[in-house]
């Protein structure tokens, strides 16, 4: 593996994953505007989401698209570099409902610590997504522990 890599170098990093109602693909720059709408428009529901309860993300008062587009540059790199995975949640209709972050733990790198949010008018997919990506974490990827929060 590669310094900043916590995937082997020869691990064909998953394009996406799709279930009932949604599909992940990698997130992006060309998300920037649909993304923020959705986490702009879903703040409330995201801190009651497991994973986002110390309020630092999403930042209360927002952020410009502008910096929510270095937000989505700086995920794509770390996709890019294997040091991290996010992916955006669409629906079966292509809008952006969501996002799923998949990162090791800064205090103990064999650890892979995920976190996800969909949109508050789509919170029904809150459980079937979480269950779906916590099954293919443990049949597609290489990781021996896995904490979704």
């Amino acid at each position: 593996m590669s310094a900043r890599a916590f995937v082997p170098d020869d691990f064909p990093v998953p394009q996406g994953l799709s279930g009932n109602g949604f599909r992940l693909e990698p997130l992006g720059p060309q998300h920037n505007e649909a993304d923020h709408e959705a986490w702009t428009s879903s703040i409330e529901h995201i801190h009651a989401t497991p994973g986002f309860p110390d309020g630092r993300w999403p930042p209360p008062d927002g952020m410009s698209l502008a910096e929510n587009l270095r937000d989505l540059e700086r995920h794509a790199d770390d996709f890019v570099n294997r040091a991290g995975f996010t992916y955006t949640v669409l629906d079966d209709g292509g809008k952006v409902i969501g996002c799923v972050y998949i990162y090791p733990s800064h205090a103990n790198q064999q650890v892979v610590e995920v976190s996800s949010w969909v949109r508050a008018d789509r919170g029904e997919l809150d459980g079937p997504l979480h269950d779906a990506v916590t099954a293919w974490l443990s049949s597609d990827w290489p990781f021996d522990e896995i904490q979704y929060r």
